[in-house]
């Protein structure tokens, strides 16, 4: 993980919240900063203080002729009847199982009933806001308007604050409403969503910064499989000559390593399915540069209308230096190369956010609520799920869209984050944290494996992705090994969402009851290769002093597993002739089975060395060699026999993944 002056990294997210989280004493606030307290007779909204001020530079009011984009949060009518029917709907062994609710059907039974809808927008109006593009659920109400609109309507003042260098916007005190706002608004709102910046600016799930800025990762001498070349020229490690890592899997590879190639090669390659990839921004290259790396590694071409975005006007981009935007066209490439790399027949559709804050909210709610897609791929996220820094708000926003997604049959997919626990280690036990908003309990986590694939393609070994490096080599031995902590997939247990019934008897109580007595959500679900050094090779338009033209680099994370992993279910669901929808469950059925990779801890160390341009570009600075340890004991993740909080249920076992997820799914469908 790196820090580059064109993006945000996941460390600086996580930098963000620990700060916010633990040092609520750095900054002292003058009075005068914080928000008055909202007269007596006016209807106080709940947990929409923000708590993290006193940890964040204030740079003075928010002027007032400033542009808010917010919206407002309706409630389900029922949400213990649609977590209920979830159940129903998604248990193999249930005689409702695949019946999936219809957008019309979830709508009349779930969703905020039109008389509420329509005074809500109706109030927005009458405050002077403009509203955007309705929800035909009407869970949500986007609008903006002025910062001083904002700080009248909901009885507040507005203050820029910096925080790890980013500038952003919020509420200084509770939210409110008039007193004179109908019964009709009063009772239907359920929170505000995006008067407070502070927790919401999400980062991709990639553990180095990707190009348009030209960098090169997986250069010479590096291994065309796992263990090709032997760093002869190089120290022993752990008592024997180790292998350079591989440059970068291929499509090719990876199809074959996972047991797709028969599939794809007998045209069960995902057709029919609709995978939408959700991020911010949108990379201006992005077709042609999937084009090209398609005839580069001769898959399948994009057909017409095999895959189209749904992106804002040039002129409705915004936070483009806060979000780093140029640095998510590098996410949407590894996004789009990747699903296709593994279900090179399915549909993509691509869905760019306006900015990395309120938009992908924005956008990602959308994308379930007009039912774009039948698998929704996540790699970013908003980091460690603390409700003091997230807002109660803010996480029933998530919880409610994915609650649609789930009746009516789409899989939505999180990267599980690339910073394991947040223990860096183990040596940190106090940060110990799963990710928000992987721990859904209606989304699935995607953890991140080291994969070791050989020379006919074949998955010869796989491990939970939790790295070391020694110090850079300088001399004649490595540094201590196996070195300091790294990076890794993320794992662990949710402090914001009890344990869900596909966990119970496969979620050890260690982990289910880490916080306490009750058990709670844990991550991963499931796994796909997230380490770098055993990453897939992406190919883009980047920018290099020497000009701007499309090249190669490695890359992983788990970024690069969650649209792995969606490719792999579109093949499986287009085989099946029927959407899997919520396929947790179905997930953890296949636990023991031969259906999954059981990962477990290697035996004995398994490391390689890794190559790197010293300035990331060209030879011209020289070189520099680290030694990467694969999957760290040091961690206070583990991979075990059945489900671990490392690598969840396994990583899919070819066919026989493919089959099982077909015979435990036989029946579903959709009405």
């Amino acid at each position: 993980m790196y820090w580059s002056p064109t993006r945000r990294t996941r460390r600086g997210l996580i930098g963000v919240l620990a700060t916010i989280g633990a040092t609520c004493a750095a900054l002292v606030l003058a009075p005068q900063a914080i928000g008055a307290a909202p007269h007596a007779d006016r209807h106080v909204l709940p947990g929409s203080s923000p708590k993290w001020l006193h940890s964040g530079k204030q740079l003075g009011a928010t002027p007032t002729n400033s542009r808010i984009g917010f919206g407002i949060l309706l409630g389900l009518r029922d949400q213990s009847a649609a977590e209920a029917q979830i159940q129903q709907l998604s248990d193999p062994s249930s005689a409702s199982y695949g019946q999936w609710l219809t957008n019309d059907q979830f709508n009349a039974k779930y969703a905020p009933s039109s008389t509420d809808v329509d005074a809500v927008k109706s109030w927005l109006k009458g405050q002077g806001f403009s509203l955007g593009t309705s929800y035909q659920s009407g869970l949500f109400v986007p609008a903006s308007g002025t910062a001083a609109q904002v700080e009248k309507t909901f009885g507040t003042s507005l203050a820029n604050y910096s925080v790890d260098g980013v500038t952003v916007h919020t509420n200084t005190g509770v939210l409110s409403l008039p007193s004179d706002a109908p019964t009709a608004v009063v009772s239907a709102v359920k929170g505000v969503i995006g008067v407070d910046q502070g927790e919401e600016l999400k980062v991709p799930s990639d553990t180095e910064p990707g190009p348009p800025a030209g960098s090169r990762y997986g250069v010479q001498p590096c291994s065309s499989y796992f263990g090709q070349k032997l760093a002869t020229d190089k120290p022993s490690a752990y008592g024997k000559k180790q292998p350079y890592a591989v440059c970068g899997y291929t499509p090719s590879q990876l199809q074959s390593a996972y047991g797709l190639s028969s599939s794809i090669n007998s045209g069960k390659d995902g057709s029919g399915v609709t995978v939408a990839i959700t991020d911010a921004y949108a990379a201006p290259t992005i077709l042609a540069d999937a084009q090209q790396y398609n005839r580069v590694h001769n898959q399948p071409q994009f057909k017409s209308g095999q895959f189209r975005q749904i992106v804002p006007g040039s002129n409705d981009y915004d936070l483009v230096n806060e979000c780093g935007a140029s640095g998510w066209y590098g996410e949407e490439t590894l996004d789009v190369e990747a699903v296709h790399a593994t279900a090179p027949g399915a549909k993509v559709v691509y869905v760019g956010a306006p900015d990395c804050s309120t938009g992908l909210d924005d956008a990602w709610a959308s994308t379930i609520d007009n039912h774009v897609a039948d698998i929704i791929t996540n790699s970013w996220t908003d980091g460690i799920d603390d409700v003091a820094d997230l807002g109660t708000d803010y996480i029933a926003f998530y919880q409610e869209f994915s609650t649609e997604a789930a009746l009516t049959g789409i899989t939505v997919q999180f990267s599980a984050g690339d910073s394991g626990d947040h223990t860096s280690g183990g040596t940190d036990l106090a940060s110990k944290t799963a990710e928000f908003p992987a721990d859904l309990p209606y989304a699935t986590g995607i953890g991140g494996t080291s994969v070791e694939i050989g020379n006919r393609g074949q998955w010869v070994g796989e491990y939970g992705w939790q790295s070391a490096y020694s110090q850079p080599l300088s001399g004649t031995s490595w540094s201590a090994l196996p070195g300091n902590y790294s990076s890794g997939g993320g794992g662990g247990t949710s402090q914001l969402f009890a344990q869900p019934f596909y966990q119970k008897g496969y979620v050890p109580k260690s982990v289910s009851q880490y916080y306490g007595s009750t058990p709670m959500r844990a991550v991963p679900d499931i796994s796909m290769p997230g380490d770098p050094n055993t990453g897939m090779i992406v190919g883009q338009t980047q920018v290099f002093p020497d000009g701007t033209y499309w090249d190669q680099y490695r890359i992983g994370g788990t970024s690069l597993s969650s649209p792995l992993m969606a490719g792999v279910l579109a093949v499986a669901e287009g085989a099946s002739r029927h959407p899997l929808g919520f396929v947790n469950p179905l997930y953890y059925s296949l636990v023991g089975s031969k259906a999954v990779h059981d990962i477990v801890a290697p035996s004995k160390p398994v490391a390689q060395v890794r190559t790197d341009f010293t300035n990331l570009l060209d030879p011209s600075g020289g070189y520099t060699f680290k030694l990467q340890t694969i999957d760290v004991q040091s961690s206070t993740l583990h991979d075990t026999h059945g489900w671990d909080d490392e690598t969840g249920v396994g990583t899919p076992n070819g066919q026989q993944f493919l089959q099982g997820l077909a015979a435990a799914a036989g029946g579903g469908r959709r009405h």
